[in-house]
């Protein structure tokens, strides 16, 4: 470790007594030592070249030419190469968080045309900037919802991401709010055990579409229910999908939230990725992250300025409206630079042929005996049931070079022969023959 900071031994010390920390390995005492073996084993320091020898090595053991139908909420996407040659430019890359507007007005302007684009896509008045990703965006949404009614119940669907409700639950876990999950009938929503879930103390409905399995569906009568209640509507929503499906806001949703990766984000391990987040104009006050507005300087000339602020922290401190403070502009940049390329018309393209080859695929799939397509609509992810357990299905595709899907049973353990497919516009005829070429041997 010193060989890697600035600290003497005796600073590491001095700094252990005065937190009563007997070393620094009870620093990760809550992380198993079998996971910390790897992560925190540094050796000795090396020479540059050393270092790059030995991390090119690591690299070259990752597999990055199978044919990727992984979903689950993040996909493979092409990525047109300016969106890259944009967002590296040293004025956007190196910014921070822009509290001096005057120094800040092309990420400030970024932001404003990625809120702009955000609030088209969903249709709804407002959006805001600077969530980390889809998970605390949905967080974010919820909490919003608790402070503008006042309940402490929330009923979220079974088809939401499950990683988004697990960062839920992680967050609410020393507040006095209620988290009810309601459990699907098959891979949809089950609106009777919804509907009766639904009353006076529930503060939000959160529902997601595309679901977590890939059904597509309209939320516009359970959306409806919550409204006269007067209960807040959170939708969870796949960008992309947008191109083709119903809106936010034509179903009738309050709050929107997703997470930005497929506008223009590589997977990248898991990150940084983007949370997006757009809500009608009755709770634009309670919204977290930065929100950019449009105004004139003392000459008249257009100028663009942070808005809201005494909501944030820097103002309010322990009262703000969140912890929110990290800048996601540069990720947010990427996605304004990916749709003015896309544009309208690409934009719908982009989704048609998602749904093309998705169907195409789900087609051949349920000619094979034993696999059974579970649902219908959807937009390009789908759920088959197979006759062999979908991890070791999986595991035997990925062996000739094909990342055949998400096994359900990694959140949902009953789920043993179900697997979740993802079929992008980067998945070739080729790709999608080979698929059903070697499921029939791997089955």
């Amino acid at each position: 470790m010193a060989n890697f900071t600035p600290h003497t031994e005796n600073d590491i010390k001095e700094m252990l007594a005065a937190i009563g920390a007997p070393d620094i390995d009870s620093l990760f005492s809550d992380i198993p030592r079998e996971l910390r073996a790897a992560s925190f084993n540094i050796p000795a320091g090396m020479a540059e070249h050393e270092a790059m020898s030995k991390i090119s090595k690591m690299a070259a053991k990752n597999r990055t030419d199978l044919a990727c139908f992984l979903g689950g909420g993040y996909y493979d996407h092409f990525i047109p190469a300016a969106v890259d040659a944009v967002s590296g430019r040293a004025e956007f890359y190196t910014a921070y968080t822009p509290y001096q507007p005057e120094a800040s007005q092309g990420t400030l302007q970024a932001i404003f045309e990625y809120q702009s684009m955000m609030a088209r896509l969903t249709g709804l008045d407002f959006s805001n900037a600077s969530l980390y990703d889809g998970a605390t965006a949905l967080y974010e949404a919820i909490a919003m919802a608790v402070r503008t009614n006042n309940r402490k119940k929330v009923v979220i669907d079974a088809g939401v991401n499950p990683l988004f409700i697990r960062v839920v639950r992680t967050y609410v876990i020393n507040q006095e709010i209620e988290i009810v999950t309601a459990d699907l009938s098959g891979v949809s929503a089950d609106r009777n055990r919804i509907s009766g879930l639904l009353d006076d103390d529930t503060a939000a409905l959160v529902m997601q579409n595309p679901n977590f399995f890939g059904t597509a569906d309209d939320y516009t009568d359970l959306f409806a229910q919550a409204a006269a209640r007067n209960i807040t509507k959170i939708l969870c929503f796949y960008p992309a999908s947008l191109s083709a499906l119903k809106s936010p806001s034509e179903m009738g949703a309050d709050i929107a939230v997703a997470d930005g990766q497929s506008l223009g984000l590589p997977l990248s391990f898991g990150g940084p990725y983007l949370g997006i987040m757009a809500a009608s104009k009755n709770y634009v006050r309670k919204m977290p992250g930065r929100i950019v507005g449009e105004t004139v300087d003392r000459d008249g000339k257009k100028a663009f300025v942070l808005t809201l602020q005494a909501r944030e922290q820097h103002i309010k401190r322990e009262k703000a409206t969140s912890n929110i403070c990290s800048n996601q502009a540069l990720c947010a940049l990427r996605a304004v630079v990916y749709l003015s390329l896309m544009g309208k018309a690409g934009f719908e393209k982009l989704g048609k042929i998602n749904m093309q080859r998705a169907q195409k695929l789900a087609g051949n799939l349920s000619a094979i005996r034993g696999v059974k397509v579970m649902q219908e609509p959807f937009f390009n992810e789908f759920t088959v049931t197979l006759p062999v357990e979908a991890e070791k299905f999986a595991a035997k595709m990925a062996g000739c070079g094909i990342m055949a899907g998400l096994p359900a049973s990694v959140f949902f353990p009953e789920r043993k022969n179900e697997l979740i497919v993802a079929v992008t516009e980067k998945r070739t005829d080729d790709e999608l023959r080979a698929y059903c070429d070697k499921a029939m041997i791997c089955i």
